[in-house]
């Protein structure tokens, strides 16, 4: 296992590299003019989202493709998420103090570990940031590699940004924030801990990563029947809107059903290929359906999907022969 000191020095140099490959690609003016241009969209009374893009993380969008989101509770705020790096946190608190001035930030959710939720933590009061016991264990665990390939997949956007998992530990079904009410679930499927947040008084339930919103599921953690009963449960839950982890914002449960059905048509063709005995690689290139067309980088979440994915059903699925010689 690496030391901090080991770690802190291998991700300065790969910056210094991805630096190098930013400005090669773009030139000094793109390097020096890095701009999330974060906007706040009003969704319910007092409650603001700040809408990614439907891509992969790339130099142009700096690994913005998530949705975030502040409340305006009685005496502060309270922030769902905070974005895929240190520059991006502190775009968000910039626009929070624009659109909610002169209130503190009082709690801050992390809804999972994956590194476009989370990235953004170094910029807020360390006794603001909260989640469940998984997900703060999970930063830990992989934060310092989720660092290295951000660095790697977007170069100068991640400059300064460090993993920072939250203090505070949720374990409550509500808790009072601020003069407002808030429930937790606590579930699992996109992760192995997947903390979803509902605004008892708009009825806006932050889903995280357990929706998507036309937009490909990503799966890298993924255990896909835990998932699927996440969106059970999810489904089932009183609410008023939901905002996704990706996609635009969901009155209706489409995002639930529309994942759910991404994920069991995911689920039954990778089945299928390992019985057929196909190759990752020949499962890799079986069609998409029409319906999943207009979802954002399916082709590319499917073939990462394949890649997450294929080694352990075949493990499942697959008997193991013993031979005696």
């Amino acid at each position: 296992m690496m030391t901090a000191d080991v770690q802190k020095s291998r991700r300065a140099f790969l910056q210094s590299l991805a630096v190098g490959c930013a400005c090669c690609a773009y030139g000094p003016a793109h390097a020096r003019l890095l701009d999330y241009k974060l906007a706040a969209n009003e969704i319910a009374s007092d409650t603001w989202t700040v809408y990614g893009a439907s891509e992969y993380f790339n130099f142009d969008n700096g690994g913005n493709i998530v949705n975030v989101a502040f409340i305006e509770v009685p005496d502060g705020v309270v922030v769902v998420d905070t974005g895929p790096s240190r520059r991006y946190g502190e775009a968000l608190l910039a626009l929070i103090e624009k659109t909610i001035p002169g209130k503190p930030v009082l709690r801050v959710y992390n809804t999972h570990h994956h590194p476009d939720h989370c990235f953004g933590n170094q910029v807020f009061e360390s006794n603001t940031l909260a989640s469940s016991q998984g997900v703060i264990d999970n930063i830990k665990l992989e934060g310092d590699g989720f660092a290295d390939n951000l660095y790697r997949l977007v170069g100068d956007w991640m400059r300064g940004t460090a993993p920072v998992a939250p203090g505070k530990v949720l374990d409550a079904k509500t808790e009072v924030v601020g003069g407002r009410q808030f429930s937790h679930f606590y579930l699992s499927g996109h992760t192995s801990a997947d903390l979803v947040i509902r605004d008892d008084e708009t009825g806006v339930l932050f889903s995280g990563d357990l929706a998507f919103l036309y937009r490909a599921p990503t799966t890298p953690h993924a255990d896909i029947a835990q998932w699927r009963t996440s969106l059970g449960v999810l489904a089932k839950t009183d609410r008023d809107l939901i905002l996704p982890g990706h996609g635009l914002i969901d009155p209706k449960g489409e995002s639930l059903e529309q994942t759910d059905d991404y994920l069991s048509w995911v689920d039954g063709t990778l089945r299928d290929a390992v019985s057929q005995g196909l190759t990752m690689n020949e499962a890799m290139a079986l069609p998409i359906p029409r319906r999943f067309a207009g979802l954002g980088v399916v082709q590319t979440e499917y073939v990462r999907s394949v890649s997450h994915l294929y080694a352990r059903l075949e493990d499942n699925l697959m008997p193991l022969i013993e031979i005696t010689r």
